[in-house]
């Protein structure tokens, strides 16, 4: 059993502050199972599946889930009630606000694969009483401890200033094979490579399309899929829903609600170009990135060895986004850095702090390089943490720390 600490922290500390505590996320990143593995040792605790019609009925009815909860935790509510696929309940922020109100000691745990209907929702029903938590697939490091603990054990004691000597072959081994298959749990745990693909197979048919049809137009079928397999051929680039409309043969306002419905699922994450007063905003594109990279490669239907790949450069950026965006606070904002004279920083990093630059290169540097427009950039914005993440050096130069992509996690 691998439990996902980060996870396991980030809702021990929700509720400190709040009675309920949302995950939300695509499907099969494990959400069901970090509820499980929070419930034991919680006790009493009752775990309720939403997508059970009978479990649905009971929350048609105030009196009804308060009897039904009463018989299974104690007559105070004094436990934890966790909730899976709750935004299959009609009405559930509702009871969820009443339940909440009325039993101080009561604590919820619920989780949605969506946040179409769910954030709405929350907004209106739950306004203060509710932690929402992204959950995504796993991290690199939650990778090593599904696929070897003692390589994972081994990473776990290395900091931003560890050299590529201390990378073992092992590590090397699943940092590549990461970049392939992505962090999906069911997949992480399989060793066959085919067996991987066959798995990452059923979950785009079964979860992913099943779940956007619910969405999409009987006739839109055809045009959503290319849409699909350009945004997978995309991933680090800017997103021109007019083009997106042309080649996909959907109308521009279909492709923008598509593209709007695929981010709110968790498949795709889009990030902001930045600005400021002294940089009027170049272009309003939004950059497209996926929230999982097996996905991704399941969609492009290429699962080639990641040094061999023309798009290696741009899978690895994707990889840095996630690794990044995990890891920042609430109120942080990640965007990207573009102009039309093709100055570009991949990553631009807002916290309460200051600002941080990021700039990816997936390639094994000799010595510390200069990029100049990445540099003007960060003097122009005062922007004095700069970082250049590659293959394999671990040095700073200019004020710049060059670091390696298996430390993207470490990055402070």
């Amino acid at each position: 059993m691998i439990i996902r600490k980060f996870y396991q922290d980030k809702i021990e500390r929700g509720f400190k502050h709040v009675p309920i505590v949302m995950l939300i996320g695509a499907r099969q990143v494990g959400k069901t199972s970090l509820m499980k593995n929070f419930a034991r040792g919680k006790q009493p605790a009752v775990f309720l599946n939403g997508q059970n019609p009978e479990i649905a009925e009971l929350f048609q009815k105030f009196s009804t889930i308060e009897q039904y909860l009463s018989s299974l935790l104690n007559k105070k509510l004094d436990g934890f009630l966790l909730i899976d696929e709750f935004q299959y309940i009609n009405g559930i922020s509702t009871m969820i606000k009443l339940l909440t109100d009325k039993y101080s000691r009561l604590k919820v745990l619920c989780s949605g694969s969506s946040s179409l209907d769910i954030l709405q929702k929350v907004e209106e029903s739950l306004a203060g009483r509710v932690r929402t938590i992204e959950v995504f697939s796993l991290s690199f490091l939650e990778f090593l401890l599904f696929k070897d603990k003692k390589s994972a054990k081994l990473y776990q004691s290395f900091s931003i200033d560890t050299t590529s000597s201390a990378l073992t072959v092992s590590i090397e081994s699943a940092l590549s094979e990461y970049l392939v298959y992505g962090g999906l749990p069911r997949a992480s745990l399989i060793d066959n490579k085919n067996e991987k693909i066959e798995i990452l197979h059923d979950i785009y048919q079964t979860y992913l399309l099943k779940d956007v049809r619910n969405y999409i137009k009987n006739e839109h079928v055809i045009g959503f899929n290319k849409m699909l397999r350009i945004l997978a051929a995309q991933i680090g680039s800017l997103v021109n829903i007019n083009e997106l409309s042309r080649e996909s043969g959907l109308s521009y306002k279909s492709a923008e609600t598509y593209l709007h419905l695929l981010e709110q699922m968790y498949i795709i994450k889009l990030i902001e170009p930045y600005y400021t007063n002294k940089r009027k905003v170049i272009n309003k594109m939004r950059k497209i990135y996926f929230c999982d990279l097996g996905l991704r490669n399941m969609i492009e239907n290429n699962f080639n060895d990641i040094n061999s790949r023309a798009d290696k450069g741009a899978i690895f950026e994707n990889y840095v986004l996630l690794e990044l965006w995990r890891n920042k606070g609430a109120g942080d904002i990640l965007q990207f850095f573009r102009t039309f004279d093709g100055t570009e920083v991949d990553f631009v990093l807002t916290q309460s702090i200051g600002k941080k630059a990021f700039e990816c290169k997936f390639k094994t540097l000799d010595k510390p390089i200069n990029l100049i427009g990445f540099n003007n950039f960060c003097e122009a914005e005062g922007i004095s943490r700069k970082y250049i993440i590659n293959k394999n050096l671990n040095t700073t130069h200019q004020g710049t720390k060059f670091i390696q992509g298996f430390l993207s996690a470490l990055l402070p």
